[in-house]
This record gives structure tokens, C-alpha cells and sequence, in this order.
């Protein structure tokens, strides 16, 4: 039998045969997916600890090391690597690909939990891991830039409004903020002037911290009624750290602008970001969109810029 021969003899039929070929052929072209890399999923996950003013050395022996070592007992991990600086330490684990992110995750924190009683007391939060995908790179960067307003209020209404709205755009992973200039108190302390005094900078320490608290107070209850005692003695402006009482020196209070310099600023006065125009290069606070595995780039591009958070900012 002759395979060709049922085509031969129903022209009609085998013209209409290859033109639903064809058109089938041109319809799944157009929705087959399209990518310049492969989406591979690396099973990585990052961990970040902070223990504010501390070098990179110590940030490396009392931090990374004590880590490390736990993590080095996880088994199924291919790379490890840290990288500490002011203040800040990122370790970045690499698992081999048949291993389990979600196990692995489990791991990790069980690993941070019994590193605790080994990493310094005074750190302000414990360490944080996140997964992540070394393969995906932010897809959209938005600047925020002010002429009058402080690089803290542009970081606060960056993270707090747009970035959240954003994160809430379909097929958005995640919005990093990069530059960031979180408000911060700074209080510059004059050792001549401690020195002057006889006054010891664990002594201005213990005073701000005492200072500035905010604890529940209790109630007041009688017969007929209760009520509850609220005390405002947490401190948010420079203006109201500087008249706290240091210490007493021949009968005379010693105050903290009296020693120091009070200002408003930030967190970290050394990580910065800038925004370079043809004409002006300014300071600002810069919003990096990572979009999800699998998801069209161009798509989630055009929904962050339509969203009605975007058009609010701009």
C-alpha cells in the first residue's frame, strides 16, 4: 500500500490538511516562550547579619566565623561564601541541584539557632536568610531624588509605600532598595569634653538607652473605672535627645549637648547611591524590581510602570 496515494486521490482533503498544519504550526509559534537563558532555580540562600559600628574584622571572627562553622555541617553544600564590612556580613550557600530548598532552608535556620549563644549579645536582631537566585538580576530600576526634601524621608516613602505597592504587582518577586538612608539619631560625643568632666562614654551610653524606652506603664483601676497610663518617653528627634541629663558633676547636671552634637541623620552614612542625569549628578534612593521565575520581563516591566503606584510617585 502506498502511503502517499490516499493524499493523491483527495486533493481537497490534503490542501485543507496542510493548511490546518500550518496555521497551527503559526499560532503555537507565537506562544512558544522566549528567553536568552535557561530558567534554572539555584538552590542558594543568603544570610545577613548586622552588628552596627563593628570593623570587617570583627564582623569576620565574632560573626562570620561562628556561622561558618555550623554551616559547615549541613550536608549537600557545594559553595560558601562570605563577605564582611562595616557592620554588615552576607554568607552565600550554594547547594548542589538535587537538594531540597525547602529542606535545605530548614536546615540553615536550625544551623543560625545553635550558632546564637556564640555570636555577640549585643547584636540588634538575630541573622536573616532569604532564598534566592543568583541568576536573576533586577529588571527595573527606579530612582527617587528630592531638591528640598532629606534622603531619609525619600528612603521612608520609598520602602514603606512604593516598594510594598510594588511587591503587589503580579509576577514581582521583590523590590530591593539600594543607597538606602534610613533615619537615624546621631550623637557625636567630644572626648575632650568627657575627658573635662571626668565623664566615661559607657556613661553617655547607658544615659541615651535609658532614655529613650518605651515600656507599658499599667492601669489605673477604681470603682467605676480604669484607666491606662501612657508613657511617652521614646525619643524620635535629635531636638529631644539633647537635654537628657549625662550625669551630675559638683551638683550640676551634665547634659548631652553639653558633650556632644546631636543631629538628625541616618543609619549608615556610608552607603550611597547617585542618580546621573546629562546635566546634574544628586544623590538618591534606588528601588531594584527582581521579577519571578518564568515570567515575561517586558510584561512585568509595563505593569510596574502602569500601576497606579507609579503614577502617584511620578
Amino acid at each position: 500500500m502506498n502511503l502517499s496515494a490516499p493524499f493523491i486521490r483527495r486533493p481537497v482533503a490534503t490542501t485543507l490538511l496542510m493548511i490546518a498544519i500550518v496555521i497551527f504550526g503559526v499560532v503555537g509559534y507565537r506562544f512558544l516562550p522566549v528567553s536568552d537563558l535557561p530558567n534554572v532555580d539555584f538552590p542558594t540562600l543568603l544570610v545577613t547579619a548586622a552588628l552596627p559600628g563593628a570593623s570587617p574584622e570583627t564582623m569576620s571572627s565574632a560573626v562570620a566565623t561562628p556561622l561558618e562553622r555550623q554551616f559547615s555541617t549541613i550536608a549537600g553544600i557545594s559553595s560558601m561564601t562570605s563577605v564582611n564590612s562595616l557592620g554588615t556580613t552576607q554568607i552565600t550557600l550554594q547547594f548542589d541541584l538535587n537538594r531540597n530548598i525547602d529542606a535545605a532552608a530548614q536546615d540553615v535556620q536550625a544551623a543560625i539557632s545553635q550558632s546564637a549563644a556564640l555570636l555577640p549579645p549585643d547584636m540588634p536582631s538575630p541573622p536573616l536568610f532569604r532564598k534566592v537566585n543568583p541568576a536573576d538580576q533586577p529588571i527595573l530600576f527606579i530612582s527617587l531624588t528630592s531638591a528640598t526634601l532629606p534622603l531619609y524621608t525619600l528612603d521612608e516613602y520609598g520602602e514603606t509605600l512604593i516598594a510594598q505597592r510594588i511587591s503587589m504587582v503580579p509576577d514581582v518577586a521583590q523590590v530591593q532598595v539600594f543607597g538606602a538612608q534610613k533615619y537615624a539619631v546621631r550623637v557625636k560625643v567630644d572626648p575632650r569634653s568627657l575627658a573635662s568632666r571626668g565623664i566615661g562614654i559607657d556613661e553617655v551610653e547607658q544615659a541615651v538607652r535609658a532614655a529613650n524606652v518605651n515600656l507599658p506603664t499599667g492601669t489605673l483601676q477604681g470603682a467605676q473605672r480604669r484607666f491606662t497610663v501612657q508613657a511617652t518617653g521614646q525619643l524620635t528627634e535629635a531636638a529631644d535627645y539633647r537635654p537628657i541629663i549625662v550625669a551630675y558633676r559638683n551638683g550640676s547636671p551634665v547634659r548631652l549637648e553639653e558633650v556632644a552634637e546631636v543631629i538628625d541623620g541616618v543609619e549608615d552614612d556610608k552607603a550611597a547611591s547617585w542618580y546621573a542625569s546629562a546635566d546634574k549628578l544628586q544623590r538618591s534612593v534606588i528601588l531594584a524590581v527582581q521579577r519571578q521565575p518564568g515570567t515575561n520581563t517586558v510584561q512585568v516591566a509595563d505593569a510596574v510602570k502602569t500601576s497606579t503606584t507609579f503614577r502617584c510617585w511620578r
